[in-house]
């Protein structure tokens, strides 16, 4: 028993160290707990190999790790950034209600989808809302990050702590806890959380000047695309409002060529028709905002390209800058003489030549040394251009965009994961299995990109706990601690003890991982509670709502990282932000059990 306490403690210095790769300190937990029990086997209920290495097949952990893998399903085909838009679009009329609309929209999602993918989706949204206010965006950053820990807190699959929790309560105790077991008291907390992110959190935080240099692709240089409307295009029938087309926000039209006859504005009297090609100037973000948002777009945009196989559904996809070098082959050739998407794969979105704006269709367009290419295709195409003499592929101006084809199908699999866990019809593990599956099949995402949403450090991070957990209770350490967290509160009654409890894991979960600091201390919670006759279920409860109080530092949860670069973020800014929220949280839960003790609800 001792020799586990010392090892837990051990590992928790390592893990809090961080000098060591958290995969290597969690395998080597694994690997000395086997060696540790074959060499000093136990004379009553020694765990076997298989016992320590149950944990990398829980149903808690392969849920988890399906979730991700349908996150990675939705925020690959871009199947949530039509709202979002929607709700950028609607800043300028009505701006203070627009955000918190989407901080709304922000917690509806984060309740059942994990957390990751929503912040990476948001991120470059709230920074153009912070460049429309005229404020750092390091005002926004950061309550992102604590919205979506706090919608996670409300459901069981808000975050995977709640299922951590649930499961291994009901390994010790036989108890399951509901899909919407958490609401309530989850509720209560975020509704405190948010006041405090409303009327405190901003004279907390930072007013810093973002950096001048913009994420590639950012910049206001334009682009002169082609737009060749197809027959079933969605521009068919459009009409100009004051020279301007709906349904191009934020492009020019400079010329439309219909037959060999060149329509140049004004286009008060014209309706488009199949066959045109619409000539128009936007910038690389218009662009790709386009192509990642219509399906219909691509379509057309792959249907009118030429020869070429397109990208298969599911394939990376992938916008890129790339320069004409100079004695390129290139150099005093069209793109239709080049055959280029059959030669690259890839598609010439626009051309950008610095000297002058030109006016023409792409196919008449002869290139120079130093013309800059917009290219569109499948991440496997835009790798082999790096080793081609004539174009250079600006490694840092590649960035990924949502695949749209799709985007019907992650959301109808998406409902149904949600449905079928929340009603019951369906356990929570076989929901989302059949849901990763189901985006796999469908082509929302490949396996290769699947495989990059399981996240091995989550997976052998939480093995390894669930392997700690198993070593405490067999030799009796879960009991030790609890006894002693008892003995020092229990005297004070139920609500003391679930208070002291809340503070410890707290604190914990802000310098440990969650997901370690729930699975660590559920039994032992559990074990305070027998040891007084209380409810185990609400011991649990504490537990899973302390190890999700992750707000003081950026190593406490994954979307604190995330946004750590963009609000240009450091250590202390999340110390100064996060230290009184945790403090609030543990004052509102202990208010919450003391009305349930008062009520006799408990």
């Amino acid at each position: 028993m001792w020799a586990i306490l010392g090892g837990l403690t051990l590992a928790i210095v390592f893990y809090v160290w961080d000098r060591v790769p958290i995969e290597i300190v969690s395998a080597s937990i694994v690997a000395i707990l086997m060696a540790f029990f074959h060499l000093f086997p136990l004379e009553a209920s020694n765990p076997t190999t298989a016992d320590l290495l149950a944990g990398f097949a829980n149903p808690a952990l392969i849920t988890i790790l399906c979730l991700l893998i349908v996150g990675q399903g939705i925020f690959q085909t871009g199947a949530m950034e039509g709202p979002t838009q929607r709700l950028l679009d609607a800043y300028d009329q009505h701006p203070k209600a627009t955000l918190i609309g989407m901080f709304a929209f922000v917690f509806v999602i984060s309740a059942f989808i994990n957390n990751t993918p929503v912040v990476v989706m948001f991120v470059p949204i709230l920074v153009a809302i912070a460049k429309r206010m005229e404020k750092s965006p390091s005002k926004l950053m950061i309550p992102l990050s604590y919205m979506c820990i706090l919608a996670g807190m409300t459901t069981l699959i808000g975050s995977s702590t709640n299922l951590l929790v649930a499961d291994t309560l009901m390994s010790v105790t036989g108890e399951q806890l509901s899909f919407f077991d958490p609401s309530i008291p989850g509720l209560f907390l975020a509704a405190v959380g948010i006041v405090y992110i409303i009327v405190i959190l901003p004279h907390l935080l930072p007013d810093r000047a973002s950096m001048e240099a913009e994420i590639a692709g950012g910049g206001g240089k334009q682009y002169i695309a082609q737009l060749d409307v197809t027959s079933d295009h969605p521009l068919i029938g459009k009409k100009p409002v004051a020279g301007m087309f709906a349904d191009l926000p934020d492009m020019t039209v400079r010329m439309i060529q219909r037959g060999e006859h060149a329509l140049l504005p004004p286009f008060d009297q014209i309706e488009l028709k199949a066959g045109d090609l619409v000539i128009v100037a936007a910038t690389r973000q218009t662009l790709t905002n386009l192509l990642a948002k219509r399906a219909d777009f691509m379509r057309g945009m792959l249907e009118a390209s030429g020869p070429g196989d397109n990208p298969t559904p599911g394939d990376s996809l992938v916008m890129a800058e790339a320069v004409v070098a100079p004695g390129s082959r290139l150099i005093g050739r069209t793109i239709r003489q080049i055959g280029f998407r059959h030669v690259t794969g890839c598609i010439v979105l626009g051309i950008q030549r610095r000297s002058r704006m030109i006016r023409s269709r792409m196919g008449e367009i002869r290139l120079e040394a130093g013309d800059t290419l917009l290219l569109f295709g499948a991440s496997a195409s835009l790798r082999g251009l790096r080793a081609d003499r004539d174009l250079l592929v600006m490694d840092w101006a590649t960035t990924s965009i949502a695949d749209p084809r799709r985007s019907n199908f992650a959301r109808a699999i998406f409902g149904g994961v949600v449905l079928t866990a929340a009603t019951g019809l369906l356990p929570i593990v076989l929901a989302s299995f059949l849901g990763a599956v189901a985006m796999i099949m469908a082509g929302c995402l490949n396996t290769r990109q699947a495989a990059r949403a399981f996240d091995m450090r989550v997976y052998l991070l939480i093995g390894s706990a669930i392997a700690l957990g198993t070593a405490m209770q067999v030799t009796g350490a879960a009991d030790l601690m609890a006894t002693g967290v008892v003995s020092v509160f229990a005297p004070f009654g139920p609500v003391v003890l679930m208070s002291a409890l809340f503070l410890l894991v707290a604190i914990l979960t802000n310098v440990l991982s969650n997901s370690a600091t729930a699975i660590l201390f559920t039994p032992i919670a559990v074990g305070a509670a027998n040891q007084i006759g209380a409810d185990p279920t609400l011991f649990a409860m504490t537990v899973l709502f302390a190890a999700n109080t992750c707000f003081a530092t950026p190593i406490g949860y994954q979307t604190n990282l995330l946004v750590m670069g963009p609000g240009h973020y450091n250590f202390a800014d999340y110390l100064r932000a996060g230290s009184p929220m945790v403090v609030l949280f543990w004052i509102a839960y202990t208010v919450y059990v003391s009305l349930l003790y008062a009520l006799g609800l408990a």
